[in-house]
């Protein structure tokens, strides 16, 4: 039904508008009685075998919804009724802000791929924090956190600490992004000495607080393998608790997409089938350069059950969803769940 009626409705209106018009029609849909426990029904996998335990945390199960899909917890009920095993909502900055001028986000139907250069576009932590107050659900959630774009890299800190604190007793774990790329000079954070100084200062404040809580990093699939090199040392040397692969791409390489569509679309990351291949190399390469001393969340191009289970094989404990979940839909992680209880 979603690939047969729903996406190609939704396909018709623009990107971003789409994305506003399901979550408003998600809004009212899922506020209908019985129609949680009706998706539950089709949707959710309940089996001990799907249960894994990271971090001190426990999954229900490994299929997540990655973060920039609900930036402002605005539907974590409503998607842990579709049988998510976790929910990561941001990424989160101090300060409500508009993000990149419109248009900014761009289907690549050729290539099942999204460009987006959203610009971290969100409403600041108080809405963030009011939501998650009122959740019902008990799912696990994560706190993907940013600057805000007019703050300076070397006062970056700063930015992080003010969104770890107002969002610390509402989420269960942290994710520090400084991956993306549609925030200007945010990936030269991802630089050896500015990136340890910024986790070593975070997990300094989460030793503060009275029960610390997992942070993780957010890492681009277009780093260098010595670059990937520095980021193991960082994990180990600042011991947070592991690592999100991958981010979106700004390669553009082997597409299917017209030149001049491109062209016209412009700079952003991509997201979709054509990053699975590079977030599953960059997930192996960590395993392996590590020897699974962290526990790694594989995302990026996560189309179909095979793709999920390549990253769980190359060393990734959990997985996310984003591109795949606008495309195939929700039953997507119904059958994700399935082939992982098949392969044992």
């Amino acid at each position: 039904m979603y690939k047969s009626i729903i996406r190609p409705l939704l396909f018709l209106l623009p990107a971003e508008k789409a994305h506003h018009v399901t979550f408003r029609l998600a809004k009212f849909l899922f506020n209908i009685p019985g129609v949680k426990a009706f998706n539950r029904s089709l949707f959710e996998i309940k089996h001990p075998s799907l249960e894994r335990e990271l971090f001190g945390l426990k999954f229900s199960n490994p299929v997540g919804l990655a973060a920039g899909f609900d930036k402002d917890a605005k539907l974590i009920d409503e998607f842990e009724s579709l049988g998510f095993g976790f929910i990561e909502i941001g990424t989160l900055t101090p300060v409500a802000q508009e993000g990149n001028p419109k248009p900014r986000l761009f289907r690549l139907k050729p290539d099942h791929g999204i460009i987006n250069r959203m610009g971290f576009n969100n409403e600041g932590l108080e809405p963030a924090v009011k939501r998650l107050r009122n959740r019902k659900s008990n799912v696990i959630v994560g706190g993907n956190i940013g600057k805000n774009k007019v703050t300076l890299n070397y006062d970056a800190f700063s930015d992080y600490k003010k969104a770890f604190d107002a969002l610390f007793d509402h989420v269960d774990y942290f994710v520090v992004n400084v991956s993306s790329p549609n925030t200007p000079n945010l990936r030269e954070l991802q630089e050896k000495e500015p990136l340890k100084l910024l986790l070593e200062k975070l997990m300094q404040e989460n030793r503060n607080k009275e029960k610390p809580k997992p942070i993780l990093l957010k890492i681009a699939p277009d780093l260098t393998f010595l670059q990937l090199d520095d980021i193991v040392e960082i994990i180990m040397e600042t011991k947070i608790a592991g690592v999100i692969a991958t981010n979106t791409t700004i390669s553009r390489e082997g597409l299917e997409t017209s030149e001049s569509r491109l062209k016209a679309i412009g700079n952003g990351g991509l997201s979709g089938k054509p990053l699975a291949e590079r977030s599953t190399e960059v997930i192996r390469y960590l395993h392996q350069k590590s020897n699974g001393a962290f526990p790694i969340i594989g995302v990026g191009g996560i189309m179909s059950p095979k793709d999920a289970l390549d990253k769980l094989e190359a060393g990734a404990s959990l997985v996310q969803l984003y591109t795949g979940f606008i495309y195939e839909g929700p039953g997507l992680i119904k059958k994700i769940n399935n082939a992982i209880l098949k392969r044992g």
